[in-house]
């Protein structure tokens, strides 16, 4: 497979992930962050496997980003940067913190003074520029954001490795008496020399308890407001479909756009592209409405991007050591998708507007397993079985079922704003009644539907093998639940407006 080969400059920051990752890498390329000690640490293994229990997973940061707003429009670019590398100084220190275990069962305050404290100060001098940032170009600062500096450890919450627990002081589900995840982090036969059971990138997962056979879910039982279809039986009943391809052109990159525009790798995981065909942190609005599309309807020139799926089977893949792939533990095949849907549709209370041009949307939080689920969105299920939906699970599908990934994005807009500072703030979900909150406007609802050939992983005594999982942020470890989906509105003004049209006066075009 190929990637985005535009010519793209390597923040220092991101230059010396990539040199302690490599210190992480083994196996070809493959074994990201070994959970139990360094390549260098040698010793007995049953004093690793001892040390397990008093061993956290990953680092739990509070993002600042989320609580931004206000930041002026000239501040923006700069602000946007400090938060890429604050980004990057989390995935050094979840680096740092699974390279360290022998040293970490030697002295108990090892994680917080030698990993936790040093990434407090650094974040706090990051949060003061911002301060800075925003005040100088006229805008208030928030005090608070100090507060948002410290991060702490925190477990996986089940096993990694199900028959690589310590019997000593742990409870029945994997953990010991101080909440801590005791299996999860040894997994005997990875440090004591069996790697089958890692997939391949030490212990950032999946593991066993991220699957659930879809017969197990209970249909109609998600309760989210936020995957809730805009349209009904009343208001704009219409579609628009618009045929984008499954990225037949290989266009893939780790760059997040709309996130951290002008950072290179700043999404830390590797993205699919369709529709627009020049998408990297570095393209201008300009650059967006001159490009070259893969949507059949060419006045389409929107991005429409997401994480790659990958099957974790030991393949080695053009990026297998690369920063956003390999080297931050996104590892095996990228599976691309065997169908991409994406539809427009319309609101129960009454007619749509136009989107503007260049108006960007998140759907989804990457950072859920640290974040928690607010912000949550997408959905995971198996062909012929969608009326069950699950958020925190990657399904298990019998044979002859397709998985599916669905995001049913935000489509109340404020009126004003293209972006916000935290890039959530100028969109809307529609509220229980299908209408859009006070001040907002309703604007057609995008709803992404991917469709993946999928060989079912096998799931035996607490192990999956060979498991698929979508990319993510290295401290995110592969959950379900950090799932997202990203737009940004490139139609011309005809289209756009053909687009409403069909909708509201309840036509299906395409």
């Amino acid at each position: 497979m190929g990637r985005n080969t535009r010519k793209r400059r390597t923040p220092l920051a991101a230059k010396v992930v990539a040199g302690a990752a490599a210190l992480a890498v083994g196996g070809g390329g493959l074994v990201w962050a070994n959970f139990h000690a360094s390549a260098h640490e040698e010793g007995p293994a049953h004093h690793r496997t001892r040390s397990a229990a008093a061993q956290v997973a990953t680092i739990d940061c509070p993002d600042v980003g989320q609580q931004l707003s206000g930041v002026p429009d000239r501040a923006r670019g700069e602000v946007d940067g400090e938060l890429a590398t604050m980004d990057s100084q989390i995935t050094e220190a979840y680096q740092r913190l699974a390279t360290t275990r022998r040293a970490q069962a030697g002295d108990p305050q090892f994680v917080q003074n030698t990993i936790l404290g040093p990434l407090k100060d650094r974040r706090k001098a990051i949060i003061d520029r911002i301060q800075l940032e925003i005040d100088r170009a006229g805008g208030r600062a928030d005090d608070n954001l100090d507060q948002l500096a410290g991060c702490q450890g925190r477990p996986a919450e089940q096993p990694q490795n199900g028959d690589g627990q310590d019997g000593d002081g742990q409870n029945g589900d994997g953990q010991d008496g101080d909440g801590q995840d005791g299996g999860g982090q040894d997994g005997g036969g990875q440090d004591g020399g069996q790697n089958q059971d890692d997939n391949g990138n030490g212990a950032a997962g999946p593991v066993a308890d991220d699957f659930i056979d879809i017969n197990d879910v209970e249909p109609n039982s998600r309760d989210s407001e936020n995957g809730l279809a805009a349209n009904g039986d009343g208001g704009s009943t219409g579609t628009f479909t618009t045929d984008c391809g499954v990225n037949e052109n290989n266009l893939f990159n780790s760059d997040n756009l709309i996130a951290a525009p002008g950072v290179d790798n700043g999404a830390h995981h590797v993205h699919d592209y369709v529709g627009n065909q020049d998408n990297d942190a570095f393209s201008s609005d300009e650059d967006l409405a001159n490009a070259d599309t893969s949507c059949r309807n060419q006045g389409d020139r929107s991005t429409y991007y997401w994480p790659v799926l990958r099957l974790q089977d030991g393949t080695e893949e053009f990026d297998a050591n690369e920063l956003g792939g390999g080297a931050e533990g996104n590892v095996g095949r990228i599976l691309k998708p065997a169908q991409a849907e994406l539809k427009f549709v319309g609101n129960q209370q009454g007619d749509v507007v136009a989107m503007p041009k260049f108006l960007r949307i998140i759907t989804g939080d990457a950072k859920s397993f640290t974040n928690g689920d607010a912000n949550a969105n997408s959905s995971w299920s198996c062909t012929g079985f969608e009326d069950r939906q699950v958020t925190d699970k990657y399904p298990l599908c019998p044979e002859g079922s397709q998985v599916v990934r669905t995001s049913n994005f935000q489509s109340c807009w404020d009126g004003q704003n293209i972006d916000s500072a935290n890039h959530r703030d100028h969109m809307a979900f529609v509220q229980e009644d299908g209408g859009c909150p006070n001040g907002f406007q309703a604007i057609p609802q995008l709803q992404v539907r991917l469709v993946y050939d999928i060989p079912t992983p096998t799931v035996e005594n607490g192990q999956v093998r060979n498991p698929y999982a979508v990319d993510s942020f290295p401290e995110q470890l592969h959950k379900p639940i950090t799932d997202h989906n990203d737009f940004i509105n490139v139609m011309d003004e005809d289209l756009m407006n053909e687009v409403v049209d069909c909708i509201n006066s309840g036509e299906d075009c395409q």
